[in-house]
């Protein structure tokens, strides 16, 4: 510390919550190991929460008139500059979140599309031998829904683990899982996977057996 080197006992370990915006130090010395080295102080204001820009304006003009030596720095827009740009963060994840959902809807469309064929020849196949359109349907309905919610578990882990990796290990935050997001996602995967499919197989549950079976 001004090219002295001091040596100091550890006598306790606290942790610092750098989240609530306080004065924090990584490390707190007693002011005697200071006494006569040049130093500036250091204080913090508070106001409540419904306090006006221009009542802060106030304050720190008369702190500056009273004290011309001090320097005022407003934390509020430090704050909600920070605020801006983790927002627009939030923004971007988001476009990339939706992004890809779009795309893997459309591999699963496509995934989808490219067993119609073989899905319409096990139709005619099973309606010959005697399978109802409802047995059909339900049995449809039932591959639709394993796709799904396999797709959808899969989906729920891999996100999982990303985030607590993003939000634990690298940003330093708890990590809280919420578990109605979580099956919220696995609905609405089973709900768009069962429908998509149902909605493209309902035209193979109305043709006629015999053309197709003459062909096969």
């Amino acid at each position: 510390v001004l090219g002295r080197e001091l040596t100091a006992r550890i006598a306790n370990f606290r942790e610092v919550v750098w989240e609530s915006l306080s004065i924090n130090f990584v490390m707190v010395f007693s002011p005697n190991t200071f006494a006569g080295a040049p130093h500036a102080h250091l204080a913090t204001l508070t106001m409540p929460g419904d306090t006006d820009a221009a009542a802060d304006s106030r304050i720190l003009a008369a702190v500056s008139n009273s004290f011309p030596g001090v320097t005022s720095v407003r934390v509020k827009d430090a704050i909600d500059t920070v605020n801006a740009i983790v927002a627009d963060l939030a923004l971007a994840v988001r476009v990339a979140a939706s992004l890809a959902l779009v795309t893997s809807m459309l591999v699963l469309g496509g995934a989808l599309a490219a067993g119609h064929r073989q899905r319409r020849q096990d139709a005619v196949v099973l309606k010959a031998l005697g399978a109802t359109r409802k047995r059909l349907l339900a049995a449809f309905a039932l591959e639709y829904g394993l796709l799904g919610a396999a797709t959808a578990l899969f989906a729920v882990l891999a996100g999982t683990v990303a985030a607590w990796y993003v939000v634990n290990q690298i940003m330093g935050f708890e990590f809280v899982i919420l578990p109605q997001v979580a099956v919220s996602a696995v609905l609405i995967a089973l709900t768009v996977t069962i429908g998509f499919g149902l909605a493209g197989t309902w035209r193979i549950l109305s043709v006629k057996a015999a053309p197709y079976l003459r062909n096969m």
